[in-house]
């Protein structure tokens, strides 16, 4: 996994609460096991009417919006518990996801893929919503050791709790087997210590 510390990039509002992982990634796309070309029906049925031609309402068609940052609403990645869903956010070039929830098992697939869900209060994401909105360009900074999310040259920042291990894997680019490789040295002088 690539290496996160701070990101700083524009972001895109997807103001809808309860947007479930078939959202996400409808159930008939996942017969694939390799992760890449998920992206491309990211939101699938929301992005592209039912001809195949992209819906120009729909804010990741707003020629507007760009960068690694979706701002969604309340309560991201509710439903089945499917791994897809943060593949295929990934895919599309996500790198940071924001809502005022996340549902337990999609947080836990974002961040073992690499995906950074970063939860702020209904208070904050508000505010995120419209800054963006009212300036497509406006620039966020995620500073993943400092816990922060920030709108670039304003007063507008708090804090985001994340776990600690995961937090280390992130910063290191690690996934599990990475981290445990990590420590190889320490658990070889554990063991030798131990041995009889």
């Amino acid at each position: 996994m690539e290496k996160f510390t701070t990101l700083y990039s524009k972001a895109i509002p997807l103001a809808i609460e309860n947007i479930d992982t078939d959202q996400i990634i409808p159930a008939r796309f996942l017969k694939a096991t390799n992760r890449k070309g998920f992206g491309d029906n990211l939101f699938r049925d929301w992005r592209f009417n039912k001809d195949g031609v992209k819906n120009p309402h729909f804010t990741l068609n707003d020629p507007k919006y760009s960068g690694s940052i979706l701002v969604a609403g309340d309560n991201f990645g509710c439903g089945s518990s499917r791994e897809h869903a943060a593949w295929a956010l990934s895919d599309y070039g996500l790198k940071v996801i924001v809502s005022s929830f996340f549902a337990d098992i999609f947080k836990g697939n974002a961040l073992n893929n690499g995906l950074l869900p970063v939860q702020v209060s209904t208070e904050f994401l508000k505010t995120l919503l419209s800054e963006i909105t009212k300036n497509p360009e406006t620039q966020l900074i995620v500073n993943l050791e400092n816990q922060t999310i920030t709108v670039a040259g304003t007063p507008y920042s708090t804090s985001f709790e994340i776990d600690a291990y995961k937090k280390t894997c992130l910063i290191n680019g690690y996934d599990d087997i990475d981290y445990l490789l990590s420590k190889k040295n320490a658990i070889k002088a554990f063991e030798s210590a131990k041995a009889y």
